[in-house]
């Protein structure tokens, strides 16, 4: 984990953008370069049943949020600059947020970037956003190699709607995984050379608390494994040989579809050593 000089450009935001149906497409074509028809998410398959073997368990605590360590030894960084921002720590929403910003982005050609409106209001993170948009917001004083992303987000809107959780964003490329609130999830690998998306896995699981719930998302990069957690459960590791980013920021986001309303609150970001 290394501390970052200066900002990076907003060229690392538009090459999310490129193939950003893609990114939102748990069921739809796997092809990055399908950007001229909106790509819904389909239910192409069932959840998957109650695991019959004993679950992985990602230990969490729903009812209140996360505290993690904040020594020396976890606040050790692999530069000599001092970074005034933590580096491990819970994002509460409540003080100052000047150290992550936004990116919107159309996810098709009839969306209206105006009608995204990302803020924050009593201790929340909130998206409210128009039809076929994508937004994120990024932690920008850290580039980090191995961490976890743990998120408490409530579906105020329409049961359409996709959470993002990414990793080790950089000119190199990223980690991204989509949550769609109907049940399906998506794991991608994006590769900036190239601008293309791979997809490394994707699935229904029943864990996912469909329709006004309260979900908590984990998302673990650790070496080559990208690890998905849901409501405490370890329900999907994917072994990444192909493209094996080595770090970069990490960042929450919403993506809409063609259902409105669309209004998440994220209570809490927690960033910390897997």
């Amino acid at each position: 984990m290394k501390t970052k000089h200066s900002r990076k450009s907003w060229q690392l935001a538009s090459f999310l953008i490129l193939t950003a149906i893609v990114i939102i497409a748990c069921g739809g074509s796997p092809d990055p370069t399908a950007t001229s028809q909106p790509v819904q998410v389909q239910p192409t398959q069932q959840p998957t049943q109650q695991p019959t073997k004993e679950p992985v368990i990602i230990p969490t605590n729903t009812s209140e949020p996360f505290v993690f360590p904040t020594s020396e030894e976890t606040q050790e960084v692999t530069e000599e600059v001092v970074n005034e921002d933590p580096a491990w720590y819970v994002e509460d929403w409540d003080d100052d947020n000047s150290a992550w910003y936004t990116s919107v982005e159309l996810n098709d050609d009839s969306g209206d970037i105006d009608e995204a409106n990302i803020y924050t209001e009593d201790g929340r993170l909130i998206f409210e956003m128009g039809k076929w948009l994508i937004g994120y917001v990024f932690y920008d004083p850290w580039y980090y190699e191995d961490v976890r992303l743990d998120v408490e987000v409530e579906n105020r809107g329409a049961n359409t709607n996709n959470v993002l959780l990414v990793c080790r964003y950089s000119d190199e490329g990223l980690y991204l995984v989509n949550i769609a609130n109907s049940g399906l999830y998506a794991m991608y690998a994006y590769d900036g050379p190239s601008e293309t998306y791979y997809r490394m896995a994707d699935g229904g699981s029943t864990r996912i608390k469909t329709g006004k719930e309260t979900n908590t998302y984990s998302l673990i990069c650790k070496g080559k494994d990208i690890i998905l957690g849901i409501n405490g459960y370890e329900v999907k590791k994917f072994t990444d040989n192909k493209y094996v980013f080595r770090e970069g920021l990490v960042g929450v986001g919403v993506a809409s579809e063609d259902v409105l309303p669309i209004k998440l609150e994220f209570e809490y970001v927690g960033i910390s050593q897997p």
